[in-house]
């Protein structure tokens, strides 16, 4: 079974994080599978006709021959814009239909490292609650934000907290680094469930203290107002490990702007 650390990469200030793309890295690849450590900013998929730099159009570059032979790139599991860590890539269709079917059996293990506001009250929880759009059953101005809902997909998580500190900033001064392993794989699920135990992610522009602060930044880009309530020009969620079975596991270290403002 082959194990993999990453090496956080190179740390920048807020602005120069809020827009800069970092290159991807490959943690290992196989012959019918690749797995890269995403930075944050990156798109996994292309959203919109702009041309914008996607992970999938960078990995199809890279893997133009096998491609070019039969191949494909299916991302057997996506990572938000702004979320970093490991992505799990299939080269081949069967690959990608026996990838598929673990992750509808809730067999490929995933852990993900968070900074949250507060000290949570309890050291390991687990949320259960059904995630539902927002504007399904609620007037919502933020087309993709989820809620909590009777009616919603089963979506549970398990947290445990991993450390508690101080920093005085200039929104608050408790914070903690929470591990979070999804046994669902909905939309959001950890930033909505973290923030429905009153313990959201920093630097979380629509499940933080004021989604309107979304609304903001798609109008005026990172500011300086923002970041003093925000903290982070990215929301502080990171795909720390990924296990499938009979193929591997991999983990990766927080990258530098987590863990700088973690030990700053």
């Amino acid at each position: 079974m082959f194990r993999s650390e990453i090496k956080p990469a190179l740390s920048a200030s807020g602005a120069e994080q809020a827009t800069r793309v970092a290159d991807f890295r490959i943690v290992d690849e196989g012959a019918d599978y690749i797995v890269v450590d995403k930075p944050p900013f990156l798109l996994a998929h292309p959203t919109k006709p702009t041309g914008a730099r996607t992970l999938w159009s960078e990995l199809r570059n890279l893997l133009a021959f096998e491609i070019a032979n039969g191949g494909q790139v299916s991302m057997v599991n996506r990572l938000d814009r702004e979320t970093s860590g490991l992505v799990l890539v299939a080269k081949t269709l069967a690959a990608a239909r026996q990838f598929g079917l673990l992750m509808q059996e809730h067999r490929i293990a995933k852990e993900y490292l968070a900074i949250v506001w507060g000290w949570p009250e309890w050291q390991t929880t687990t949320v259960d609650a059904p995630l539902l759009r927002q504007g399904v059953h609620e007037p919502s101005s933020i087309w993709l934000k989820q809620a909590a809902h009777p009616l919603g997909a089963p979506a549970v998580t398990d947290f445990n907290v991993e450390q508690r500190f101080h920093r005085e900033t200039s929104a608050g001064e408790r914070f903690s680094l929470v591990r979070a392993i999804p046994r669902t794989g909905r939309t959001h699920q950890i930033r909505v469930h973290l923030a429905s135990l009153g313990h959201p992610i920093i630097g979380d522009k629509i499940y933080g203290p004021d989604e309107r602060l979304y609304l903001r930044f798609i109008e005026t880009g990172w500011t300086i107002e923002l970041e003093n309530q925000l903290l982070l020009p990215r929301h502080a969620l990171h795909a720390t490990r990924l296990e499938v079975p009979a193929t591997g596991e991999w983990k990766s270290a927080l990258p530098a702007d987590l863990s700088d403002w973690l030990t700053r």
